[in-house]
């Protein structure tokens, strides 16, 4: 649970405003969190939040335009360009909250926020970044994902995709499809490990108001991202997390990536895509909270229970 409560705030995007949880800390250092591909800020940023706040640090976990509480239209409509501009509007909002030091916001990032904290960092004023289980490279990972759907489904989903093209053409509603599915269903992801969606962000099934849901025609765009293409030019500390059998954004790009980036530090867990919501959760946490020490002196709170609960067994990361 955190420490203090946290508080709905709001900042401008593009003219358009997106809602965000605000959540004070003490040490001056603040935590701007993105989160994966139409998952809103409460399950895609809570199980690691109030951890944060209780070590200390702000946090800012904002719902992207068009989704969740956020204004835009028309909704559950993916656009990477815009997605990374919403980050960085919250990166220079969250260096004007109460109690942050603008020289101590970290930008974090999980699976396709992952990939956007990448881009964002490259120009926006942040000391350091973190990206868990990024998407690094969609024309690889795509391709390998697709081995775990049905021919038939192939071969359809182009054509949805036009459909729903087309129809945001002529101001139709947005064609949607689930964010997960099993092999043969029509779905953004049927990866094995992208099953593990519902019970890694919302096991108590909480987070009613959750559309898991997204355009056709965003998975198209999404295809195409390849946001870690030049990393090379990243300045800022970067530590990145890496799930060793991630299979629906592979490991390879990002270890590679890792390996491009000239400050980057790499944490190797075992697991799927969710490894870090699940069984690899203390251990990326605390892989997490002692990066941010390390690259931010002077910004750590003691914790003693946090302390204990990290420093128990299984919470070595590679």
């Amino acid at each position: 649970m955190s420490e203090m409560p946290r508080e709905r705030v709001e900042f401008e995007s593009g003219g358009e405003q997106c809602a965000a949880w605000f959540y004070p800390g003490r040490s001056g250092l603040c935590i701007v969190m993105a989160t994966g591909a139409a998952v809103t800020k409460e399950p895609g940023t809570d199980p690691y939040a109030a951890d944060f706040q209780a070590a200390g640090h702000a946090v800012l976990a904002f719902d992207y335009r068009g989704f969740g509480e956020s204004a835009g239209w028309p909704r559950q409509v993916l656009s990477v360009n815009r997605q990374v501009d919403d980050l960085t509007a919250a990166i220079d909002f969250a260096a004007g909250l109460p109690g942050v030091e603008k020289d101590k916001i970290v930008a974090w990032g999980s699976s396709l926020g992952g990939g956007h904290v990448l881009r964002a960092v490259q120009a926006a004023p942040v000391a350091a970044a973190i990206a868990q289980t990024p998407l690094v490279d969609s024309l690889v990972s795509a391709p390998a994902a697709l081995k775990h759907e049905t021919l038939g489904v192939v071969l359809r989903f182009p054509f949805l995709v036009l459909l729903d093209v087309l129809g945001g053409v002529l101001g139709r509603a947005p064609r949607l499809v689930p964010l997960t599915g099993p092999r043969g269903a029509v779905a953004m992801l049927t990866t094995p490990d992208s099953q593990d969606l519902e019970r890694a962000l919302d096991p108590d099934r909480r987070h009613g108001g959750w559309r898991r849901t997204i355009a056709a025609r965003s998975v198209l765009l999404l295809a195409l991202y390849r946001p870690g293409r030049h990393v090379s030019r990243l300045r800022c500390p970067v530590l990145f997390v890496v799930a060793d059998q991630d299979q629906s954004v592979l490991a390879s790009p990002a270890l590679r990536a890792a390996g491009r980036s000239p400050r980057s530090e790499l944490v190797r867990v075992p697991g799927g895509h969710y490894a870090p919501f699940l069984e690899a959760h203390d251990a990326v946490l605390a892989a997490e909270l002692e990066f941010l020490t390390r690259q931010l002196p002077g910004s750590a709170r003691e914790n003693p229970t946090l302390r204990q609960r990290l420093s128990g067994p299984g919470t070595a990361a590679s």
